[in-house]
């Protein structure tokens, strides 16, 4: 497979996926044999369809955002095997990821744990009682999920769990060929919370050579109820976010790529629940401005004519701020002042490609180099110990190579080397009279060997090892207590965390299975995640961040899917077994089984789709047996009851040559039981019965 045979594909997928109306393709022509494991795959090298990765992989494309009509992340990600979202259904400030039991909201030794890039660019925040992902589903055309530690090679040393990837939409997403502009205007509202969204996106094509887009939308909405009708408190938001985006084509075939981007996400309440992670209870309220800015410049240079080239440099520049004021805690609490909480962070990103190939066989060597800075703000009248400031400075270099042999054997090795230097802020231990403690150094080593076998067109089998090694964070070093009288106690002798996974499965892939031109795939994952030197917080005790030890993860993925022209099917199962070898007890963050399944029938002559989607969650009673009365608390939070909830769809999507040409109608029911049910790593309700309804035109010329 050359490049240019790997580029025309992707455009091609692409064009399937995605269904802004720019690309308005008549659904009569979409390919039967084309299930969401067929999907092409950005993240992991050189781009290949999930059934033909070795590696646990997930992509969303801008139909299936635009179908669940999302209004967080938790609406996005709830049918990913072995993926959570942290925090409440809908509250938009309390969003964080849990990867196959990596990733837990309320301590902050999981920040790190999970790379999340939006347009590669790293997002990271960390505050007691809040959520650290702040974006807007409508801003983005494409999310991928890559599970497991494998992706540390290409995205960061410590990516335990995995990475998530946000693309944001382009102009070039809406422009019709033979067109130079298009206008999408966009509503949507749902019943339970009262939830509004108004959209609007413009995009131009000035010449050849340069095309732009702005993007706004506003979205807001009341407290949610649960199934019994009882409202969560809290859960009510309202968040304007924009996009705007500049490519520039430096030659004809525009294979040279100038793009420069910036987005912005914000939240102004007054009387906002001070807790996003939990109902407001003893915490109370306060005033809150958070926002979230990104801008970013990015290069790219295909060169399909020249195989020793395949640039991308990236500059980007992200800040994410937290002003809080009139805190009704009031003195009661250090975390009640008037405050403002930042992370600001730039990067640096580079690779380059290079391919070469013979008769049989066929070579891409990708080398690259990241540089991150970030600063950690906080800005209060009395400094807090459990939220020092200071400089996270990482190197990384990385090499990744793609072997494949006679179109059946690929061979994935990789390693990356990372460099981490941590400064704390002059006012680390300033009002404890002591010195602010001497910078802290490390490196990191991140190899990895994948492979994938293809017997045949019809069954693969695949597998990897993947080490990784994730730094201690300024919060976990120099995190203190500044009582009077108490001397600072650093957890400056912190090791790195170190995982060693392995992963083995096989995918089944075949055609013409029940009719001419259909398609059924099906993948098994398995995984077994071994991680020393864990890192974990403890409650009023000092240092406040230790190691202890040993902890294990192991489980299994399944995911299938079927689709000829009129009828389509998927399912998803995620199995995940976690301990805690240092107590042999079973480990906090990981979720219980979840089986998801969904069907569906399209009438391609009408532009009519519609189906259902069922959640079955099995009980979780593997948390550790309380031994006090505050464990027995916290144990208690975290058992949940089995529950299932079921959702039905109708979308509308006239082709262009419809007299409706550019209008897009959706139409949801969510959880139409009313189940009352609450997921594992969410401390709210989930909400009752829910009806959306979302209404879009677009306007060419």
């Amino acid at each position: 497979m050359t490049r240019t045979t790997v580029t025309l594909a992707l455009c091609a997928t692409t064009a399937l996926t995605a269904m802004p109306a720019a690309h308005a393709q008549d659904a009569a022509e979409t390919p039967q044999g084309f299930t969401l494991l067929q999907r092409l795959i950005l993240g992991a090298g050189q781009a290949k369809v999930a059934t033909d990765t070795p590696q646990a992989v997930t992509a969303l494309e801008q139909e299936d955002i635009d179908d669940r009509q999302a209004s967080t992340m938790t609406d996005l990600l709830k049918d990913v095997p072995n993926v959570s979202v942290v925090g409440g259904a809908n509250r938009a400030l309390g969003q964080t990821f849990n990867i196959r039991g990596i990733g837990a909201g309320e301590s902050a030794s999981e920040e790190g744990r999970i790379v999340v890039n939006v347009d590669g660019v790293p997002q990271f925040f960390e505050q007691y009682r809040m959520g650290g992902f702040f974006n807007d589903p409508e801003l983005f055309k494409r999310v991928e999920v890559l599970r497991g530690p494998a992706s540390s090679t290409l995205y960061g040393a410590g990516a335990l769990g995995g990475v998530i990837n946000f693309t944001t939409k382009e102009a070039s997403d809406f422009i019709a060929e033979g067109e130079t502009g298009a206008l999408k205007l966009k509503s949507s509202y749902d019943t339970n919370s009262n939830g509004y969204l108004a959209s609007g996106i413009l995009a131009m094509r000035l010449s050849n050579y340069a095309e732009f887009l702005v993007s706004g939308n506003y979205r807001t909405a009341d407290e949610f109820t649960d199934g019994d009708g009882m409202a969560i408190e809290g859960s009510e938001f309202t968040t304007p976010n924009g996009l705007a985006k500049g490519t520039f084509y430096l030659d004809e075939n525009k294979e040279r790529k100038l793009q420069l981007s910036y987005s912005q996400f914000n939240s102004d309440q007054k009387d906002q629940a001070y807790s996003q992670l939990q109902p407001t209870g003893v915490f109370g309220t306060v005033d809150r401005v958070l926002n979230n800015k990104q801008a970013q410049i990015s290069y790219e240079d295909a060169a399909t004519d020249n195989p020793w080239l395949d640039l991308k440099l990236t500059l980007s520049y992200n800040n994410i701020t937290n002003e809080q004021s009139n805190a009704s805690l009031g003195a009661f609490s250090s975390i009640g002042q008037d405050s403002t909480y930042g992370y600001e962070s730039y990067q640096f990103l580079g690779q380059n490609t290079f391919e070469w190939s013979g008769d049989t066989f066929e070579n891409y060597l990708t080398v690259g180099g990241q540089l991150i800075q970030q600063e950690r703000t906080t800005a209060t009248a009395d400094p807090l110990g459990h939220h020092p400031e200071g400089t996270d400075f990482q190197a990384g270099f990385f090499v990744q190579n793609e072997f494949i042999w006679n179109e059946r054997l690929t061979l994935i090795p990789g390693v990356r080397i990372d460099y981490q230097k941590l400064s704390g802020n002059s006012t680390v231990g300033a009002l404890a009279g002591t010195a602010v403690p001497a910078d802290k150094t490390d490196t990191a080593f991140s190899p990895k060997l994948a492979a994938l076998y293809k017997f045949n067109d019809t069954f693969s089998i695949f597998g990897s090892y993947a080490h990784t090694e994730r730094f201690p964070s300024l919060d976990e070093i120099y995190s203190n207590d500044y009582s009077a009288g108490v001397t600072p106690n650093y957890s400056l002798g912190l090791k790195k965390e170190k995982s060693d996974n392995f992963e083995a499965g096989f995918v089944v892939t075949t055609g013409d299975l029940i009719e001419d031109g259909d398609s059924f795939d099906f993948k098994t994952t398995g995984f077994y995640n071994k991680i020393d030197d864990l890192i974990v917080r403890q409650r009023n005790m000092y240092p406040q961040y230790i190691n202890v030890g040993l902890a294990e993860i192991y489980g299994v993925e399944f995911e299938a899917g079927y689709n000829n022209r009129n009828f389509f099917a998927d399912a998803g199962l995620g199995l995940t077994v976690g301990t805690d070898l240092s107590t042999n007890t079973g480990l906090t963050s990981v979720a219980p089984p979840e089986f998801n399944i969904g069907a569906g029938y399209r009438m391609p002559e009408k532009g009519v789709t519609f189906g259902w989607e069922g959640r079955f969650v099995f009980s979780e009673t593997k948390v550790p047996v309380p031994t006090t009365a505050t464990t027995d608390l916290v144990a208690e939070a975290l058992r949940r009851d089995s529950f299932s909830t079921h959702d039905l769809y109708v979308n509308w999507r006239p082709d262009r040559d419809s007299q409706f040409k550019g209008w897009e109608a959706s139409f949801r029911v969510e959880n139409v039981f009313d189940t009352k049910y609450r997921d594992f790593l969410s401390n709210d309700n989930g909400k009752g019965r829910t009806f959306k309804l979302t209404l879009a035109k677009q306007f060419g010329w």
